[in-house]
């Protein structure tokens, strides 16, 4: 392959890496196709929902009559399949998301079932698995989980059988996280969906969304979810959006949740916008387009390291449901090389070197590159994972293909200048 003739990468891993994008190309058709599907269906709901210019401009203090505001919501609504929608940039993260729908949706007494084993790593103290004030266990909510197939799968079976318990809400985590499992498809989402209305109507069915939006043709909620939430520093702020979250489903639920995160009685029809939504609608208007650059990325990753000998998982043909790709290294110094690559790589931050810490809301010291220009950004290039067995990376992002390819070919070369990889002969 041909690179600017200043990037140090050996003639040997440049051979290699033109050989694997040889053998890419029908995948990245598929991921333009679907790109462009999702494109149009954005274009689509701007349309209908009248966005105008002047829903650019912000409002400060309560933020009453924010038209933006108000529009954006239809906006995600629309494109989701969704009654009613809840985007707030200043939900900070996709975990707090999920808190405020966990603590907008949940009653003491109430059941929180988990149907694809443990959440995330961040959620462990929401819920109380970990003790921590403020958690779902002190109000009382109970959580239990249906653990998975012993080949990573859904086990509908166990999970018809818990829901025969009559459990307040369904949860789904869609990626796989820090797990090694797969991730969730949505045409498995919605056997769940309707294992939920057969066995148990009243339940709530609960998608986390993060790291999904965008990368099938269609979102859970319309296969079936109640509701969903996600994060805008990941795919569906199109790396346009500061910070925020989002909250889409049924609108009773999505009216619960938003009274968690301002005040019942005010919910929705306060929060001033501050200048971000031009920012928040420019960026999903793009997100198709940038989640399927980070597509590329990732099935890029997973040649390359397969090629190097890495176990890579989804494989680099396999179908894909979220934009994470995991390299399993078995040991923790490659799995630092390659992040500390990754970050080498990024256009921000390069001369920064990630070491593994005790991040907060991680059970194990966790190493982190993230060379991105809004900090945490996943939709941008960056990489981490737990200081544990299988020392696995999950890898994820790249607004533009062309320079994420430069950063996953730096932790590459990474690996090869420390004696952890060889290019085959």
């Amino acid at each position: 392959m041909e690179t600017y003739y200043r990037f140090d990468f050996s003639p040997e891993l440049l051979a290699l890496s033109a050989k694997v994008e040889d053998k890419l190309s029908p995948r990245f058709a598929e991921i333009d196709r679907i790109a462009r599907l999702n494109s149009q269906k954005v274009h689509y709901a701007f349309r209908r929902c009248a966005v105008s210019d002047t829903h650019f401009v912000g409002t400060t203090g309560y933020g009453y009559d924010d038209r933006g505001r108000t529009v954006i919501d239809r906006v995600y609504a629309e494109t989701f399949g969704a009654e009613d929608a809840l985007v707030r940039h200043f939900m900070i993260s996709g975990t707090h998301a999920l808190t405020t729908a966990l603590f907008g949706l949940l009653r003491p007494g109430d059941v929180m079932l988990s149907v694809a084993a443990k959440p995330y790593d961040t959620l462990d103290k929401v819920i109380g698995i970990k003790p921590c004030a403020g958690s779902l266990a002190e109000f009382g909510i109970r959580y239990e989980q249906v653990e998975l197939t012993e080949q990573g799968r859904l086990d509908y079976e166990a999970i018809e059988q818990a829901l025969a318990r009559k459990p307040k809400m369904a949860y789904l985590q869609r990626s796989r996280g820090y797990a090694v499992r797969p991730s969730i498809f949505v045409d498995e989402i919605a056997e769940v969906a309707r294992l939920v209305k057969k066995v148990s109507p009243k339940t709530i069915f609960f998608v986390d969304n993060c790291y999904g939006e965008f990368v099938e043709q269609r979102e859970p909620i319309e296969a079936g979810a109640d509701v969903m939430a996600g994060s805008l520093i990941k795919n569906p702020g199109g790396s346009m959006a500061e910070c925020g979250g989002y909250i889409v489903g049924k609108a009773e639920l999505v009216e619960r949740c938003a009274n968690r995160l301002t005040s019942p009685g005010l919910g929705k029809q306060v929060g001033p916008s501050l200048g971000q939504n031009r920012n928040l609608l420019r960026g999903f208007y793009f997100a198709p387009s940038i989640t399927g650059n980070a597509l590329k990325t990732a099935v890029y990753t997973s040649a390359l390291f397969g090629a190097l000998g890495f176990d890579c998982s989804p494989a680099w043909d396999a179908p894909r449901t979220d934009i994470v790709e995991q390299v399993i290294f078995h040991d923790p110094a490659p799995l630092v090389a390659f992040c500390q690559g990754i970050q080498a790589g990024s256009a921000i931050d390069s001369f920064v070197r990630p070491e593994p810490w005790a991040m907060p809301g991680y059970t194990n010291e966790v190493i982190m590159a993230a060379g991105a220009f809004v900090q945490g950004s996943s939709i941008e290039l960056s990489a981490d994972g737990p200081l544990r067995p299988p020392f696995a990376a999950y890898m994820q992002g790249g607004i533009i293909f062309d320079t994420a390819q430069i950063g996953i070919l730096t932790a590459a070369q990474k690996l090869l200048d420390d004696g952890l990889a060889e290019v085959p002969s």
